[in-house]
């Protein structure tokens, strides 16, 4: 008889043979096709057809977005250049103002170089001017991209065949805008325009030398 709280012995069936003193028991065979227990949930990946369907949107978009960054960089470009020129106009009559002397800006289409000059002397019908090298601003180069043309009223109304005898053309010779000590300059437009086609135009009033920006679009 088992005494209290000794727990009888179960039988062993028939057939079983009994485990070895000191030996653990066999190890029990798992088919090869089960997954692992400790094996986390299967993830489910993408389908060829929806990646190719991912790759035919983001061509779609980048094929309408593209355009427009580029429009909106040239864009930015041409009005940075506008401003440039409306610094370089207001610079150049605030000096003319305070020295009581004319000053000039000349352009350089071809290049687009630019430098302020000041009136030393006049012989006769002519003026001498030389550079303002006294102005840190006063000499540079706009952006490469943004071809410049000068436009004066005397200029339209000379002859046509002015322009062929000067030997260069008209775009590419150098422009001066000039700027009196009373307030005033000379009449010009300045029109820019970028690689992809728009135009801005500058303005310049001979009464007051203030600039107007125009808004040109395409030609």
């Amino acid at each position: 008889m088992a005494g209290p709280g000794r727990q009888r012995p179960r039988p062993m069936e028939p057939g079983c043979a009994a485990p070895a003193a000191g030996k653990p028991p066999p190890a029990v065979s798992r088919s090869p096709n089960l997954p692992a227990a400790s094996a986390g949930p299967l993830l489910a990946g993408f389908t060829l057809l929806e990646l190719m369907v991912v790759v035919v949107l983001v061509g779609i978009l980048s094929a309408m977005i593209i355009p427009e960054m580029r429009g909106t960089y040239s864009d930015a470009l041409l009005r940075s250049t506008s401003r440039q020129l409306v610094g370089l106009f207001s610079l150049a009559s605030s000096r003319a103002i305070s020295l009581g002397q004319t000053h000039r800006v000349r352009l350089e289409p071809g290049s687009g170089r630019y430098v302020v000059e000041r009136r030393l002397r006049e012989r006769g019908r002519r003026s001498e001017f030389i550079q303002a090298k006294e102005m840190p601003d006063g000499e540079g180069a706009l952006d490469s991209r943004i071809a410049i043309e000068v436009r004066k009223p005397e200029d339209a109304a000379a002859a046509p065949e002015a322009g062929a005898a000067a030997g260069a053309p008209a775009q590419e010779r150098s422009a001066a805008i000039e700027f009196y000590p009373d307030g005033t300059a000379q009449a010009a437009e300045v029109l820019l325009s970028d690689q992809e086609g728009f135009r801005l135009g500058l303005r310049i009033s001979p009464v007051t030398a203030r600039v107007k920006i125009i808004e040109l679009g395409r030609p």
